[in-house]
Order: C-alpha cells, then structure tokens, then sequence
C-alpha cells in the first residue's frame, strides 16, 4: 500500500462501514470529522436504479406518450415512449430496460431502454454515439485530453461517457474499465437472448460496492468496517482499481457498535431533526411538503460584532455552506425555498449567491441556484438521486394520523439489536428480558427475535408494555435462564395486561 499525502486544505474524507448485521447496511462518509453522507439498504428493500430487465409491455397509453411494462415483481414499471430509443411498442413485446428511478410510495418504478452501466471511471452507453466528459471536470486542458481518449475508446455499437472520478487517470486505466464493461453488456445481451420476459438480467453492486464505486477519491484515507466478509470484499475491490493510490482498510471488531464509536449515531439523529444549530449561535429551520423543501434562517443567539449589515450578511453566509451540506446529508432533492435573513444592499446578495455556488460545487447531485428575491428567498433545484434520510428512516406517526413522524419499526427494532450486542459482549447472561412498546415488541417477535437468538447466543424475551412510548424500550433483567424466566413469569402473573413474547425454543 502506498503512502497517502493530502494536498494542504483539502477534505480529509473517511469511509465507515456497518455490515455486521444482515438485515440492515449503512455507509457513512466522514468528511473532516463530520458526516457527510449517509447510505441505508434493507435486506428485503432491493436496490433497484440501475437493475436491468427483460420486460414485457403490458400496455400502451398514446394520452399520456406512455406505457407500462412488466418487470416481473408484482408492479408494473413506466416507461415514457420518449426513452424507448424510436422503438413502436406494441403490447406483449419483449425489450430490455433500465430502472432509473426506484418505486416509491404508489408510484412504480420508471425504466428506460436508453441502457448505461457505471464503471470506476467511465460509463458505457450500448448501442449510443456518445463521447462524453463530465461537466465536473472544469479544467479545459484536461477535458479536452479526455474527450479525445473517449472518442478513442468509442466503438461502433456503443458511446462512453468519462466520470468525475477519471481526472488525471492514465488512457490504459480507462481502456480497462471499458473492456470490463463490454464483457459485461455481452454477458447481458447473450442473457436476454435466452432467457424468457419478465425477469431481471442484471443487479448493480451492492451498497458498499457502489459507494466505493462512486465516491473513493484519493481525499478518502481509511476505509473501516466492522464484517470480515465485506472487509474482504473491500481489498477484493480495490486490487481491481489500477493505478489507484488506496487508502488504508480496517476491520473494527470492538464491543461498541461501530456507528456508536465515530459518533454517527448522534449526528444521524440531529440529521432528522427540524432546526440546525450553526457554530455561530444562529440556526436553521428545516420543513418538508409534498411539493418543496422550505428551510428559514435565523440569527438566534449570534448578535455579531460590528452592526447590524455585517451580523446579517454573516449569519446568511454560515448558513449557505450548513444548507448545502444539510441537502446532501438528508439527501434532499427537488425544489429547495430558503428563506435567508433580509439583505438591503445588492452587493451583499451578490456575495450570497457566490458563496451558494462555491458551497455546492463539491455535490455529486447538479444543484441549480436562482437569484435573491427582494424578500431574501432564494431557489434552489437539486437532483432527486435517492430517498430522503428521512424517509428512509422514519414513517408517519400511527398516533397522530400522520401529522408527524416517529422512527420506522426497522429503525427502533436495530437501535435495540445494537444495545442487546453490547449487553451480551459486557457479559455472559443466558437470557435477557426486554420491555418496549408492544407494537414493536410484537415487530421484532414476528421478524427477528429467532434470528437475533441465534446469532447473540441469548435466550431473549420480549414484555410488550402498554404504557411505554413509541421508541421508549429497557432491559429488565439478566442473568440465567431460570432467573429470567421467574422473573417473566411474576410481571405476567402481577400484569394481566402485559403480554411477553418468546420463540417457541424458549
């Protein structure tokens, strides 16, 4: 492994890893000692952008220029005519298509038959002309350079786009990327000759596979994960990127959930709370609709140091740099309307708009930013690349119809695996018995509490508390499995309410 030297004032970037638990994977960015990004894949949520299929079309909807294709797993797929590449569709045809935006809420997943497939530095277009540079490279000289290596590259029968990532790499390293990705479309190719429609030709790497995929840069400098399979996995991958200066890779094997020892997990919290404390004393506000995002601005406690101008202007460009980072944290995509403190003088809006534009230079997700308006609201377009954190994480509140929001089953059922790890590496009890809000003790029962025995090695029982809060939950007892069960069998004796939920082995 070669030595790894930051450029002065460069971002010193760290890759952190929870792959220890099967039902749940996450990937957090560190970015000089703050997170930056946070990824989420459940074992039964699929990652579907970029998936490729052998559909069926099922129908064709000439009012809307539309139509519906069947991709083989209960929920029809859109397809817009406009990306089915000039092909007349006719229902029952067989094509294949590309998912660019994953099912949500009650809207299918939407596909194309304009098919990419993402390489560590370029990204082959089959049956395209494209020659392409990303708009992220902006030094002209090297743009040029890599255009005319693109158009070296390009075949006949596909187009190549060059990434972000591919900045200064050597001409062999990306004439390696493309063969691998050739290989790989004839793979799918001679698959959907032979293979009947519906069904799934081809699955994107995995979450840390993408992340690694996309976001390693030479500003990354330790890559750390607490599973000895993706740990291998890591070194597996890495040994494929030629030419790259890697960062050091980790195994963590400590009796602290590994989120829990770099701090993630509090900064994942505040990350779903609506204000933002900024270092000056100022904060954010931070609201979701249906339509937009709308984040307001405050001066709170920072009252500045000259006058009344400079607090304001300040105060507005703290928070320029905290909203882009917060859009990138939260995922937040769409429409953004902020609302920044009230500036009398244009130079000072000018000022504004420039810091806006350095802040989200960095963002892999094109952020297109609107002048100030006389009231000091400014626009803000950013890509829609993945869902929200906050989504990902909470649901609608069953207590206030909605109204509000409480953590998902999911979220509360690891929060509480995590504590019991920790609880049965401090000691060797054979039982544990827990108590928590009995719609998420009867959750965990229904889903994970056989697995979770198995893999802690723990007898575990659940007491399902009627007056416990959503997300409230403790550990009663511990000790041997006789103790425990004693101590089970007076809360149930005592509460004829309370209801303990066991495996059947128990």
């Amino acid at each position: 492994m070669s030595e790894r030297h930051a450029e002065p004032g460069a971002v010193n970037r760290k890759i952190v890893a929870n792959c220890i638990d099967p039902e749940e994977t996450r990937v957090a960015i560190i970015e000089d000692g703050r997170l930056a990004d946070l990824f989420v894949e459940r074992m039964w949520e699929r990652q579907k952008a970029g998936e490729i299929y052998k559909a069926r079309v099922e129908s064709v909807l000439p009012g809307i220029h539309a139509s519906f294709v069947n991709l083989g797993d209960g929920r029809n797929a859109f397809l817009y005519l406009n990306d089915a590449r000039g092909l007349n569709l006719q229902p029952n045809q067989e094509l294949l298509v590309q998912v660019t935006k994953t099912a949500r809420k009650n809207k299918g997943a939407r596909v194309t038959s304009r098919i990419s497939l993402p390489g560590r530095y370029v990204v082959l277009v089959p049956h395209g002309q494209e020659s392409g540079v990303s708009k992220r490279i902006t030094d002209e000289n090297e743009r040029r350079r890599l255009k005319t290596v693109a158009r070296e590259l390009r075949g006949e029968d596909y187009g190549i786009i060059v990434r972000t990532a591919a900045e200064g790499v050597d001409e062999e390293s990306l004439a390696h990327d493309v063969e691998v990705l050739l290989a790989l479309w004839r793979e799918i190719e001679h698959n959907g000759r032979i293979q009947s429609a519906p069904c799934l030709l081809y699955r994107d790497l995995g979450l840390l596979g993408r992340v690694l995929r996309d976001e390693l840069t030479d500003a990354v400098s330790e890559i750390v994960v607490d599973g000895r399979e993706e740990y291998e996995n890591v070194n597996n991958s890495l040994s494929l990127f030629s030419g790259t200066d890697h960062p050091e890779v980790s195994l963590y094997g400590g009796t602290t959930p590994l989120f829990e020892f770099y701090g993630i997990e509090k900064e994942i919290e505040a990350a779903l709370e609506r204000k933002v404390w900024l270092q000056s004393g100022a904060y954010l506000i931070i609201d979701h609709t249906e339509a937009l995002t709308v984040i307001d601005v405050n001066t709170g406690k920072f009252i500045g140091k000259t006058d009344l101008r400079h607090t304001v202007l300040e105060t507005n460009l703290e928070a320029a740099s905290e909203i882009a980072r917060q859009l990138r944290l939260r995922a937040i995509g769409g429409i953004v309307v902020i609302d920044f403190i009230d500036m009398d003088y244009e130079e000072d809006r000018t000022l504004l708009l420039k810091r806006l534009e350095e802040v989200f230079l960095p963002d892999r997700y094109r952020a297109r930013i609107f002048g100030v308006s006389q009231l000091g609201l400014v626009e803000i377009t950013r890509k829609r690349a993945r869902p929200d954190i906050r989504s990902t994480l909470t649901r609608s509140c069953p207590f206030c119809s909605g109204n509000g929001w409480v953590h998902r089953e999911d979220t509360i059922s690891m929060t509480i695996k995590r504590f019991l790890r920790k609880v049965s590496a401090s000691n060797r009890s054979e039982a544990l018995l827990l108590e928590a809000n009995p719609a998420v003790a009867h959750y965990i029962y229904e889903t994970y509490l056989s697995l979770w025995e198995e893999e802690l090695g723990r007898r575990i029982f659940l007491a399902a508390v009627p007056e416990f809060a959503w997300s409230k939950f403790r550990l009663d007892a511990q000790g041997g499995l006789e103790q425990v069960e004693r101590k089970m069998e007076q809360m149930e004796k005592w509460e004829a309410r309370l209801v303990v939920y066991r495996t059947s082995s128990s």
